[in-house]
């Protein structure tokens, strides 16, 4: 497996150090990655005091990030407005939430429905004028303003190494799953003059 969310979560491995079974591979997973989102948000804007994001309670890898980005988003002073999603049909409610509420930005976590609805969020951040920051760069490529994610490249590269071993007579269940190690911030600088926004120069650096 590559790209993955939490395979303890889901019951695909019995850990990440000893899978126990016939799945291993690598995952996006991260410890404090969801957190280092917020974190880069309020970098890139300093002013935003209030956050929305969107949790699909049908997904039962979204609770540890939800917990995370509490922890983050009380270090820096954040009040978060949590949006429950299970479905596309509940982002038109989110969306009038966000706005009757004032929220200053959105982020999204990494979650399939939150990727799929991607487009929508990203058009409506641009009409509201919000800065957004995606799970993945996906979401960017499409409009969106910015992402921080696992290399999504260097992750398919090491998989490979995983398919030699296990050719070789390597077995899954030996093989520790892997956490990312390199990461990339990516900014559409297009979307960001379309909307009026300014990134500081020391986001960059």
């Amino acid at each position: 497996m590559t790209n993955v969310g939490d395979p303890v979560v889901t019951g695909l491995v019995a850990s990440l150090a000893r899978p126990g079974g016939n799945v291993t591979g690598l995952v996006t997973m991260s410890p404090e990655l969801s957190g280092k989102r917020l974190e880069l948000l309020r970098e890139a804007f300093p002013k935003i005091s209030r956050v929305a994001l969107f949790w699909n309670s049908a997904n039962p890898e979204q609770e540890p990030q939800i917990k995370e980005i509490k922890v983050a988003g009380q270090a820096l002073g954040i009040q978060l407005q949590i949006l429950e999603v299970r479905g596309a049909n509940d982002f038109d409610k989110a969306f009038s939430a966000i706005t009757k509420e004032r929220a200053d930005a959105i982020l999204t976590l990494s979650d399939p429905l939150s990727v799929s609805q991607g487009r929508r969020i990203a058009d409506f951040a641009a009409r509201n004028r919000l800065p957004a920051m995606y799970a993945g760069p996906e979401v960017v490529d499409a409009g969106g303003l910015m992402s921080y994610a696992p290399k999504y490249t260097d992750q398919y590269r090491r998989a490979a190494t995983y398919v030699d071993k296990i050719l070789k007579g390597a077995k899954p269940a030996e093989l520790p799953v892997e956490q990312p190690t390199k990461f990339e911030f990516v900014i559409n600088l297009k979307t960001a003059k379309q909307i009026g926004l300014t990134i500081p120069p020391n986001v960059f650096s």
